[in-house]
């Protein structure tokens, strides 16, 4: 494979550490040239790991791409509502892009970009990351090949893990829809495009419920203080004590939200940043949990839910099928398959990921390299169309939550969108 060079536009969590450090472990396939970061301390150490010259270290995107085509890829990771301008800005100069998801929380944004890399003919990939793990590859081959038969239904649930669903999405940065995306997206995306991808075929129409339940301001403790840090009177019964947690069990997500991993460095940070707030009285305006029931075009169904209460962070799926199902939960790392005419149960273990989310990270890195020295645009796992199919399911789901469950027809929902 062709030595590729990179950019990457926005050095937190996903660009720094679960796209870029690609090139460090694999240096003969990926080399990183420059960055566009806001903040300053992301951004020196972002330099100090890939070994930048001080001139291709940018504060913002539009700075970077005004040097015109510093490399082959852009590594596209701001956030949510800030995707569209530089993903359109480096097709045009001829990068091809891989973006973290969600490509966009405008359904619109979301076909332009898909038109533009068709019109740049460009390589657009969406960081489906669960696409390109064992666990779901595997499962997909399975149905695939027809060993359990044509499916009938699949049930997905997302346990988010109730210490991640405060850390994320009632403290972090995607809190507050308005600012980033609904949770069904933002969150979820992930699960609506696995979904698409194990069944293969359309999508014909969705229905969905939920709501933000428990993270809201009357459910606060009696004289419970806006920061945990200001002496709360529930610190001892309160599993979301932020000083508790981020000192505790909780400080790896520290890291998240501060370069300063010391304890004074991530004191100070709880006394100035949104993750020190109390978690019933934040700005957080998304769902704390949500389900989402689904229809193909052979008339199989799947259902899917989301919840911010569980113990562990992880995903549990059941595939049935007419000759057989499939059971898997990805924190074990096997799927179980179970024929019914010979009731024979056969077990598969995996190896264990090299890579977060099972190992996709690093694999979506991998296949994309690959996919562009095949000159390969539309027919890749994640490419921008595949991406659009599954984005528009999530879009649907959040409108019909909205509408109290009414039932949305994909068709009649993407013709609006074209009108």
């Amino acid at each position: 494979m062709v030595l590729k060079t990179a950019v990457v536009i926005g050095a937190g969590d996903r660009g720094a550490r679960a796209y870029a450090p690609y090139a460090l472990d694999y240096p003969h396939e990926l080399k990183i040239t420059a960055t566009a970061e806001p903040n300053a301390e992301r951004r020196k150490n972002f330099q100090n790991t890939f070994l930048l010259e001080e001139s291709s270290v940018f504060s913002d995107w539009e700075a970077l791409f005004a040097e015109g085509k510093l490399a082959d890829i852009a590594i596209i990771c701001t956030m949510d509502r800030e995707h569209f301008k530089p993903v359109m800005k480096a097709l045009e100069l001829g990068y091809h892009v891989l973006l973290e998801k969600p490509m966009s929380p405008d359904p619109e944004e979301c076909i332009q970009m898909e038109r533009a890399a068709q019109k740049y003919n460009q390589q657009l990939s969406v960081c489906h990351v669960l696409r390109y793990t064992d666990f779901w590859t595997t499962i997909k081959k399975i149905i695939d090949r027809g060993d359990i038969g044509q499916v009938a239904s699949v049930q997905l649930n997302e346990n988010v893990e109730v210490m991640h669903m405060s850390h994320s999405f009632v403290r972090g940065n995607w809190n507050n829809k308005a600012q980033s995306s609904p949770m069904i997206l933002q969150k979820s995306c992930h699960d609506m495009d696995i979904i698409s991808y194990i069944m293969g075929q359309e999508c014909k129409r969705v229905s969905s419920y939920g709501s933000l339940m428990h993270f809201r301001e009357e459910n606060a403790p009696d004289e419970a203080p806006e920061r945990c840090l200001d002496g709360c009177p529930a610190e001892g019964v309160c599993p979301f004590h932020a000083g508790r947690y981020y000192l505790g069990d909780g400080r790896g997500w520290a890291k998240k939200f501060t370069e300063d991993h010391s304890r004074a460095g991530i004191l100070k940070a709880l006394q100035e940043t949104p993750y020190g707030k109390c978690v019933y009285r934040s700005d957080n305006d998304v769902v704390d949990h949500q389900v989402v029931n689904m229809e193909f075009a052979d008339g199989a169904t799947a259902t899917f839910s989301m919840c911010g209460f569980t113990r562990d962070q992880t995903r549990h799926v059941q595939v049935m099928g007419t000759k057989g199902e499939i059971r898997g939960r990805m924190e074990d790392n096997q799927i179980s398959i179970y024929d019914f005419l010979t009731k024979q149960e056969t077990v598969v273990h995996f190896n264990p990921p090299k890579s977060g989310h099972g190992g996709g990270d690093h694999a979506i890195v991998r296949t994309f390299l690959r996919d562009i020295d095949r000159g390969i645009n539309s027919g890749n796992s994640s490419s921008a169309s595949a991406s659009v199919q599954s984005h528009l399911m999530a879009f649907a789901a959040e409108e019909s939550r909205l509408a109290r469950g009414a039932s949305i027809e994909l068709a009649d929902y993407y013709q609006r969108l074209q009108a």
